[in-house]
């Protein structure tokens, strides 16, 4: 809808005492429409004539209050840092950034920093507004410290059920409630102001490797794996970059996938299975290593990637013989985009052979082999199932 409604709105940061510096004040004053949470239209004077809209609920009905108002000067009031998980966001999304101002206040991050004495440099921000709480997972390591936007007042103790789950329950936690306020308070585990922040020293023995390549046991599966090895090489070629978007074909674990969403947070996936229990078991996996916005898709490719947004890396883990995949693929990706592809029968590998010579790319055959008892106290190297790489690079128009 970005710029159709040929308007601006002005959205405007308030603190949570409902000061306003002088420039805010009169945008709000002048403006014909204000619309804003019920207690920030409280703290807001009233102003003749002026219509006040609190956001509607569900959201999803906010373009019909915009359109109802078209027209006319309207002013959204946000809090702190409209930008910081806020309506900002959402608006600038709807109508684009030339049709919305954003005004900001000093945000709740900053509000939180300057509460606990911690830089910007020494501590990150995580949000589980309108968000699963098995986001947090991807960031825990001892002696992190994090800045938790809380969704509510049930956030502290999910978070905390979390952390003790995941081998950080000595982590410290602090509720900063009221940030902005003419007193902020620092509790846990109750009371809890339904605004506030978590600010969290993590420590614990839990899991916290962020290397490309976890353990195999770190993923729920059957069997239909990409092991470790291999997928720390097709990671490696597939190169997950922020923003980009990546389709996992013939997911089974799903474990490409979620190790390409491990490595950046804008990085977004989608995983594509045939089975329904491994779809399941993809969904489940991708909640315990932190990633739970993996897409995942019930479906045999390539029928099942009709539709799926453009991707700018490919992995074929299985199926890769299907009539037209490899094709699709290639001509799916947008330009600059990596495709991996892997197999371990005769028939697949030929087909990448085939690949190789007609389009070049890079033909790699990976062979792994583990130490393991012999008997007595002999041990001797056992053999994985050899896989064959391709990967190919489209190219980027100059």
């Amino acid at each position: 809808m970005g710029g159709v409604m040929g308007r601006q709105v002005t959205v405007v940061g308030i603190g949570a005492d409902g000061h306003l510096p002088p420039a805010s004040r009169s945008l709000v004053g002048n403006a014909e429409v204000l619309l804003g949470g019920e207690r920030h239209l409280e703290l807001v004077p009233p102003v003749p004539g002026q219509v006040r809209r609190p956001w509607p609920r569900p959201l999803t009905a906010l373009p019909g209050v915009l359109k109802e108002h078209q027209g006319r000067s309207i002013v959204a009031l946000a809090s702190g840092d409209p930008l910081v998980s806020g309506i900002g966001t959402t608006l600038i999304r709807l109508l684009g950034a030339d049709a919305v101002e954003v005004v900001p206040a000093v945000s709740s991050v900053s509000l939180a920093r300057a509460r606990m004495g911690w830089s910007a440099e020494e501590s990150a921000v995580v949000t589980l507004v309108g968000r699963d709480v098995d986001a947090l997972r991807r960031e825990l390591a001892p002696r992190r410290r994090l800045l938790v936007l809380s969704s509510d007042e049930k956030t502290p103790a999910a978070v905390a059920a979390l952390l003790a789950d995941a081998g950080f329950g000595a982590t410290t936690i602090h509720v900063l409630g009221d940030l902005g306020g003419a007193e902020t308070r620092a509790v846990y585990p109750c009371p809890v102001p339904r605004l506030h922040v978590l600010a969290l020293e993590v420590a614990g023995a839990g899991d916290a490797s962020w290397a490309t390549g976890l353990p195999d046991d770190a993923f729920e599966h059957d069997g239909q794996l990409t092991k470790r090895d291999v997928r720390a090489s097709a990671l490696a070629r597939l190169a997950p970059r922020p923003g980009d978007h990546l389709w996992d074909v013939g997911a089974g674990a799903g474990s490409v996938a979620i190790e390409w969403l491990r490595a950046h947070p804008l990085t977004t996936a989608v995983a594509v299975e045939a089975g329904e229990e491994r779809a399941a078991r993809i969904g489940r996996n991708a909640g315990r290593l932190g990633v739970p916005r993996l897409g995942v898709v019930v479906g045999r490719a390539p029928d099942a990637l009709t539709g799926l947004a453009r991707p700018d890396a490919v992995f074929v883990g299985g199926g890769a013989t299907a009539d037209g995949l490899l094709e699709l693929c290639r001509d799916a990706l947008a330009p600059g985009g990596r495709l991996v592809v892997h197999g371990v029968t005769l028939e697949t590998e030929q087909l990448l052979v085939d690949a190789f010579h007609t389009h070049g790319g890079e033909l790699t055959r990976l062979s792994v082999e583990h130490v393991t008892p012999l008997g007595g106290r002999f041990t001797g190297w056992t053999p994985a199932r050899a896989v064959v790489q391709w990967a190919w690079t489209k190219e980027s128009p100059q």
